[in-house]
């Protein structure tokens, strides 16, 4: 399976892109710290060797890149080296590689004036703020990535196949027995017998995880679209399971009813999903798609990922009109038995004369609901399958304050340079944390995925988390 390192990347460019090369290895030691700082930060965080071992003081949970690192008195300036010399798996040797490769090939990728929700997203070139295999695509080739990721301000051609009714599953909003195939998963799609091509291309430019598009022209022009691709991105194989299917378009019915009147949030809706069936009858993981709504086209809206790279935009004064916006009704979703996974993938914001004025939130595949406190609202339970209903409150608190506190507000926060605006967010949170929650929003250990030691785990799919102190204590 293709995971092209630094040296297969370059070689790659110097027979299909030479006028990059120059380019892409200058950028190398960029990335190579860039990487090297979130694989040192979970050695800290996660507990992956004794800290004895590592030099220095813990770095913070957002810091600068770090060109070098020493363990055991040893300085790597690499770290699918440092991985290799600490014993890891070579699996995560081999996905640290691929990450610093294309995130070098994402540095070479000049910036865009552009305007608009896909070209906002394109433009973030770094990948997940905190994970090693921040920009892992194993699965593709260079010149995959250069055709499909995000970064390289990719147009894809989308190519619609069809499938029997008798074996087409339909969620939500019931939708004929065709959907979008991603072309790097054509191919794959095809050998399986269970589709065939209609010739049919729609236009569509990849979001932040490549694998859903904002649909440009067709049957589908201004729906945003999630499709299955057999790639490993940061932890996991980017397909859409049985339960994805079954609880998007149920999950954003009760979200619309619970966030009814409540203008500073929402929800963009899983309107239709569908997937096709195996002689057997089982789902294929790899054959379907989710249709979901798109922000409003004339609206300004950006991810919040974008944040910390837009100090044009990210001032004291935005930080904490966001705060005021996105807090409060995140924490009463909470009280209500709803923990969205808000990241700055998953939670968009609109700007308005320089000041957030809406959030919208999309990507349901992650959230939490808990049915006692549902019911104590006053909603009923709908029948979700898979992850999504917990009884634990724990695992609740834990997946909205990881997204949204440990790692939205945390990393706009650092960009910002200036830990005193942390009182203003323990004042919003104090003036609306249910009391049920308020102890593990203001005082608790606030929890981080453990991202490293799931790839190094036996089962790497399961969640894993670590804890980072609470600044709002």
């Amino acid at each position: 399976m293709d995971a092209p390192d630094v040296t297969q990347t370059r070689d790659a460019l110097l027979r299909h892109r030479p006028a990059l090369v120059a380019d892409f290895l200058a950028a190398v030691p960029h990335a190579q710290a860039a990487v090297l700082a979130r694989l040192a930060g979970a050695l800290w965080r996660e507990d992956l060797v004794d800290p004895a071992r590592l030099a220095g003081s813990r770095p913070p949970l957002f810091g600068p890149p770090l060109p070098k690192v020493a363990v055991d008195g040893v300085v790597y300036d690499d770290p699918g080296t440092l991985a290799a010399a600490l014993g890891f798996a070579p699996a995560l040797r081999r996905e640290l590689d691929n990450s610093v490769a294309n995130l070098a090939l994402a540095m070479t990728v000049p910036p865009s004036r552009e305007r608009g929700l896909a070209a906002a997203e394109q433009s973030i070139v770094d990948g997940h703020p905190l994970h090693p295999c921040c920009r892992t695509r194993i699965g593709m080739s260079t010149l995959d990535v250069l055709a499909y990721a995000p970064e390289h301000r990719a147009v894809v051609a989308l190519r619609v196949v069809e499938t029997d009714p008798a074996r087409w599953r339909t969620a939500g909003v019931p939708v004929p027995p065709r959907f979008p195939v991603h072309p790097w998963q054509l191919p794959r799609a095809l050998a399986t017998g269970l589709v065939h091509d209609t010739g049919v291309e729609v236009p569509a430019r990849p979001l932040m995880s490549l694998r859903t598009l904002e649909v440009t022209g067709g049957e589908w022009a201004g729906w945003h679209v999630k499709t299955a691709v057999e790639v490993q991105m940061t932890s996991a194989v980017r397909t859409l399971s049985a339960p994805a299917i079954h609880n998007g378009p149920l999950a954003s019915e009760l979200l619309a009813a619970l966030t009814r009147g409540t203008p500073e949030i929402r929800v963009l809706a899983e309107t239709s999903a569908g997937t096709v069936l195996s002689g057997g009858g089982q789902p294929q993981r790899a054959l379907g798609a989710v249709w979901r709504q798109a922000p409003p086209a004339a609206a300004d809206v950006i991810p919040l990922a974008l944040l910390p790279h837009r100090p044009d935009l990210l001032t004291a004064g935005f930080f904490t009109a966001l705060v005021e916006l996105m807090v409060p009704p995140l924490l009463r979703l909470l009280a209500h038995g709803v923990a969205l996974e808000a990241h700055g993938q998953n939670t968009l914001v609109q700007v308005d004369g320089g000041r957030p004025v809406r959030l919208y939130y999309r990507d349901l595949g992650g959230i939490h609901v808990h049915p006692g406190r549902l019911a104590a609202a006053g909603y009923a339970m709908p029948p979700l399958i898979g992850a999504l209903p917990t009884r634990d409150e724990d695992a609740l608190r834990t997946k909205l304050l990881a997204a949204a506190f440990a790692t939205v507000l945390a990393g706009c926060v650092a960009a910002l340079g200036d830990d005193g605006l942390w009182g203003h967010v323990a004042a919003v949170a104090a003036d609306c944390a249910a009391t049920a929650d308020r102890a593990a929003v203001l005082a608790g250990d606030w929890p981080v995925k453990a991202t490293t030691a799931m790839r190094l785990a036996a089962d790497p799919l399961t969640d894993r988390w670590c804890r980072v102190r609470n600044p709002l204590r």
